[in-house]
């Protein structure tokens, strides 16, 4: 079942723009974690990490129209086509101003605020079941934000 939680998520943080940012086997990166011989788990692991990181942030920028959001889903998108956790790590490490700019002057709603506490709790997963627990989460979430209310809005002050 984490299997599909996860495609769900990441078919309802992308919805229409899952194209742009995903690419057929990352849509089976949680299947592909859970067949990898140990050696190759701790790359897969974060690919997952990587993905859903980039559902919350596409989740919180799509909420509040939010350019730090999608600067960091940017660095996570690029740090997708590492090859190796140390290129991944080398990706976020060059970007890590984007991270930390992230909070700054930042204003979320309480669905934001949840967005943001999973994004944390993805970053903190060291294991399997601890990411499980986030997915879940994080697609119970995404699922039920109002994405076009949040679009309604923005058209009504322009």
């Amino acid at each position: 079942m984490p299997a599909t939680t996860f495609q769900q998520l990441l078919s309802a943080a992308f919805r229409q723009e899952g194209p742009t940012y995903l690419q057929p086997h990352d849509l089976q990166a949680y299947h592909t974690l859970q067949q990898v011989p140990p050696a190759e788990q701790g790359f897969r692991f974060e690919r997952v990490r990587l993905l859903v990181a980039m559902s919350l942030m596409k989740a919180l920028a799509d909420l509040g129209d939010h350019d730090e959001s999608r600067q960091v889903m940017q660095v996570l998108h690029k740090a997708l086509e590492a090859r190796s956790t140390q290129q991944i790590d080398a990706v976020i490490t060059k970007e890590a101003h984007r991270f930390e700019r992230l909070y700054t002057d930042l204003y979320v709603n309480e669905e934001g605020s949840q967005l943001l506490g999973l994004f944390e709790r993805t970053l903190d997963a060291d294991s399997i079941p601890a990411m499980d627990q986030v997915i879940e989460e994080a697609f119970e979430l995404v699922s039920e934000l109002d994405f076009q209310q949040q679009a309604d809005e923005d058209e009504d002050e322009d």
